[in-house]
């Protein structure tokens, strides 16, 4: 390469991913939903991590959150209702040399697959969990959902919700094992990266609970959100959450966290009335089950041959 010195040259990527590489079709959700916020910082971190969409894939259940696998240029799994956390489970069991994301909603994953969610907290296996908390179902047109608050009004309850919702912070932390909680919001696009990068760059399941707007049936909730800053804290300390000054002193309210802290995490947890953003908790040392799948991925085909046979005479009489 002729004007370049060659010991520079090492200094260059042999493929270097733009964003380009992470777009895939024009994303068809509503004007003003908050997926829109979340899926551009998503293709922004896979840019600034350099990931490679040949090992990147995307997995979601059923929902308007759901669709997102369709608008990454990556690999997807388009899964069913509540089942988005048994097929990132087993892909990431078998390849861990995948980076996997999942993507649920709060009635995809606090309703149908709260079973399955429960357990993979608790398995713990490496991967990014992104849940979109609007608080309503939208992609069925307004029925309340396991996360909606009492007095929500829906097709379902056109007198208003009567019980009390599931928290998915304070549920998350009551698991065995939990490993990574964070907390943050789409209208808030430099916390939102800071946040979706930490959670990425923990290793075990990283769960990252988003507010989400949804303008549609949920305009009431989004202007709550959006207009009053003063139940709007910023948790700081060793979260591992990098914000700018200037994006620190943008909050009115701080509150300096300890995110070792299981007991003081699940204190916070405990006051709905107030929006705390950055990580409740995080535990490195959290045994991962992941870490137990892949004994044998560069095993030939003889050797798992005679691996079945081992297994199988064991049965024999």
């Amino acid at each position: 390469m002729y004007g370049i010195r060659p010991e520079l040259l090492d200094e260059f990527p042999e493929q270097y991913y733009c964003l380009e590489d992470y777009e895939k079709v024009a994303a068809k959700w509503c004007p003003g939903c908050g997926d829109h916020a979340v899926l551009g910082n998503i293709q922004k971190l896979c840019r600034d991590e350099q990931l490679n969409p040949a090992k990147t894939v995307f997995v979601s259940g059923i929902g308007c959150s759901s669709r997102f696998p369709h608008y990454m240029k990556t690999y997807g799994f388009h899964g069913l209702h509540g089942r988005a956390f048994p097929v990132a489970s087993g892909i990431k069991w078998r390849r861990p040399d995948l980076n996997v994301f999942v993507i649920t909603g709060d009635g995809d994953c606090c309703s149908i697959g709260a079973g399955a969610w429960i357990h993979a907290i608790r398995y713990n296996i490496d991967m990014t969990v992104m849940l979109f908390n609007n608080e309503i179902y939208g992609l069925t047109k307004n029925q309340t959902s396991p996360t909606s608050r009492i007095g929500t009004v829906s097709s379902t309850t056109p007198l208003g919700s009567v019980l009390p919702p599931i928290h998915p912070i304070q549920t998350t932390l009551g698991v065995s094992n939990v490993s990574f909680v964070a907390q943050t919001v789409d209208w808030n696009p430099p916390h939102l990266y800071a946040t979706l990068k930490a959670a990425y760059k923990h290793k075990g399941f990283s769960f990252i609970h988003i507010l989400q707007r949804c303008p549609k049936f949920q305009s009431g909730l989004v202007d709550q959100y959006t207009g009053n800053k003063e139940n709007l804290y910023l948790l700081t300390g060793n979260d591992g959450v990098e914000l700018s000054d200037s994006m620190k002193a943008s909050f009115k309210n701080k509150v300096e966290h300890n995110a070792n802290d299981i007991y003081a995490a699940r204190t916070l947890a405990e006051q709905p009335d107030r929006i705390y953003l950055g990580v409740f908790y995080r535990n490195p040392e959290a045994r991962r089950y992941d870490e137990y799948g892949a004994s044998n991925l560069g095993f030939t085909v003889d050797q798992k041959i005679s691996a079945l046979n081992k297994e199988l005479d064991k049965f024999a009489v």
